[in-house]
């Protein structure tokens, strides 16, 4: 039975990731990392694929990880983790393994949803016991600002810039979160690190199945974003708000919504912190700052047609 998740307790456990690290001040990728690492009650293994995370906390001859740590390629953080995962399972299949260990593995947005997603998505359909986070800070934060398929509709990067002929980003992102939900694994979730107890609870419901599982975690950059060293939390909460990044979580396919803002903002109050939606407030910027709106309510009002009928299924069959 988990230990119920209070801030007292957390404090006194040990950081499995040190402190002394290059990560830029205000990087929102440590943050949900930590988090993720307090919320383990497991020994854990993990494979970091090529990213900020991993370039950041690893210069040799150092490293602020404190759990047996892989890197790997961009493209095969999943593969490698599935690998380590077999063999664990071949070990204590022979006796010589009899304690419990979960196999975890972290990749940024470009190693996940792009370069990386053959092999996650691989490992979700041959069902290897793992954790795949993704720590979505929106572009090639680590090589340049480049775009991936996470950049947002319309924001400007080195290689979507915002200019006279284009407004930044012409293509909506990728909703990887209903992608892996759509691999018919035991969990999926997207989480925030301004909901803290949200995430942790996710995590170990994560590493609690027996199965594949996958949680995206919004992580911003201040690089990249444009925005301030100090607000990375803040960022994610009005990204919540808005509606931008809404928390839900699937369970054995079920969809649950894990939180609803009282008054849902437009999502002009998210875009309007960074600088790389600096241009879409501009005159001729217009029907994009539209489509951006017409996207995020569409997407939220799917969800929550989508979690009503799961209610309406169990109340039919008296399952409350």
């Amino acid at each position: 039975m988990s230990t119920p998740l209070r801030l007292k307790e957390l404090s006194k456990k040990a950081d499995l990731l040190t402190g002394g690290h290059r990560l830029c001040a205000g990087c929102g990728a440590p943050i949900a990392i930590r988090q993720v690492l307090l919320a383990a009650e497991v020994p854990l293994v993990a494979s970091n694929a090529t990213g900020c995370l991993e370039v950041s906390t690893t210069i040799y001859p150092y490293t602020a990880w404190k759990i047996p740590w892989i890197h790997t390629a961009f493209e095969n953080a999943a593969a490698t983790i599935s690998g380590v995962e077999a063999m664990y399972k071949a070990l204590k299949k022979k006796g010589k393994i009899d304690r419990k260990i979960k196999f975890i593995a972290f990749g940024g947005d470009g190693g996940t949803y792009d370069i990386g997603f053959q092999s996650l998505s691989g490992a979700m359909e041959r069902r290897h016991d793992i954790v795949y986070i993704c720590y979505d800070n929106g572009a090639y934060m680590n090589t340049g600002i480049q775009r991936s398929s996470a950049t947002p509709l319309g924001a400007n990067t080195t290689t979507c810039p915002a200019g006279s002929v284009i407004h930044g980003k012409q293509q909506p992102r990728k909703n990887l979160t209903k992608i892996m939900a759509a691999h018919n694994i035991p969990y999926a979730a997207q989480a925030s690190p301004a909901h803290w107890r949200d995430l942790m609870t996710k995590v170990r419901k994560a590493l609690d199945v027996d199965g594949p599982a996958f949680i995206n975690i919004l992580a911003p950059c201040n690089r990249g974003w444009r925005t301030p060293t100090h607000n990375a939390v803040e960022l994610c909460r009005i990204a919540a708000d808005t509606c931008f990044w809404p928390l839900y979580e699937y369970e054995n396919g079920r969809l649950t919504i894990n939180y609803k803002p009282k008054e849902k903002k437009p999502v002009t109050e998210f875009l309007k912190t960074q600088g790389r939606f600096k241009h879409l407030f501009s005159p001729d910027s217009q029907d994009l700052l539209k489509q951006a709106q017409e996207n995020v309510d569409r997407e939220w009002e799917n969800l929550l047609r989508e979690e009503a009928c799961w209610r309406e299924e169990a109340e039919t069959k008296g399952e409350g």
